[in-house]
């Protein structure tokens, strides 16, 4: 088995035929077919069933594939790190549940760094594709919370896919809303009082499960729950319908605007912050250096 056949085998998932591929790879439709034939005999498994229609990935071909793509992943990432060290870009991507505080860190790290030098990517997205992000190396760390309610499932999660989760700092609950929502200038709010309003909350695709949610109390019976999959829209329905959502407390003006408040809820729970990344893989000089803007959010935690 090879890099090369890998490769071939990606590319022919990923083109869901087997002349696109051979297209895409600059070789001869029988070389390709030839050569994932001899790799699916050294495996004695088939990765791919063929029909006229094209290729389908069996199961143990997806699983063949997942790895296929970290190993992938990682052949690039050290290709350009000690092969084309002098001539190419280093690169540095983030992906995180959706924090326009670790925005706004990702922002003074792109500003303190030379971006002739280094290619940047962040994605903030679903928490699950956080986690596949970082497993198949398309980011160097997520940033998401644990607490009571996901830490089992979320540890289950991670330990499949051979990541660990390292904490950061813990925050206290609260009530995130725009400064005309009827309860915005209360000193503490109670979870009854919200019941009256929309909760919003950030859509999880096909992987929708409570213990991925990105808000706290999940299971809290709503009498209105909005799903959205941006945070400008959330933003907007703040405003449009009274909505709130549950966060840590800390929030960016900067980024957010100043229309919006957080208020302290009542109640113990708490959340920690924290980041995922390859079990026993250190971080790169600027990821160490994110964690560390990241760790200037810790005194502003609200109390």
């Amino acid at each position: 088995m090879t890099i090369q056949q890998i490769r071939y085998a990606v590319t022919i998932a990923e083109c869901n035929s087997m002349n696109k591929a051979a297209e895409k790879l600059f070789m001869s439709q029988p070389s390709l077919s030839n050569a994932v034939r001899e790799l699916e005999d050294e495996l004695n498994m088939e990765i791919f069933i063929r029909n006229n229609r094209g290729v389908t990935v069996t199961d143990a071909g997806n699983e063949f594939l997942a790895y296929g793509r970290q190993l992938l992943e990682q052949y690039e990432y050290m290709w350009e790190r000690f092969v084309e060290k002098e001539t190419g870009k280093k690169k540095f991507s983030v992906s995180m549940q959706h924090y326009s505080f670790a925005v706004k860190a990702f922002v003074e790290i792109v500003n303190k760094f030379d971006t002739g030098e280094y290619e940047f990517a962040l994605y903030e997205t679903k928490t699950y594709e956080v986690i596949e992000n970082v497993k198949n190396y398309i980011s160097e760390l997520g940033v998401l919370f644990k607490n009571q309610f996901n830490e089992r499932f979320l540890n289950k999660c991670l330990q499949d896919n051979n990541l660990e989760f390292v904490s950061l700092f813990d925050c206290h609950i609260y009530a995130y809303l725009w400064n005309g929502h009827p309860l915005a200038h209360n000193k503490i709010i109670k979870m009854e009082e919200l019941l009256d309003y929309p909760c919003l909350a950030f859509e999880q695709g096909k992987n929708n499960s409570l213990y991925l949610s990105e808000e706290m109390f999940t299971d809290f019976p709503y009498k209105r729950t909005i799903k959205v999959n941006d945070r400008a829209t959330m933003l907007n329905l703040m405003i449009g319908v009274n909505g709130f959502t549950l966060c840590s407390g800390i929030i960016s003006k900067e980024l957010n605007g100043d229309n919006y408040m957080a208020v302290p809820l009542d109640t113990d729970e708490v959340m920690t912050i924290g980041y995922v990344k390859p079990k026993g893989m250190r971080l790169s000089v600027i990821g160490e250096k994110y964690i560390e803007e990241l760790m200037t959010y810790k005194s502003m935690v609200l109390h």
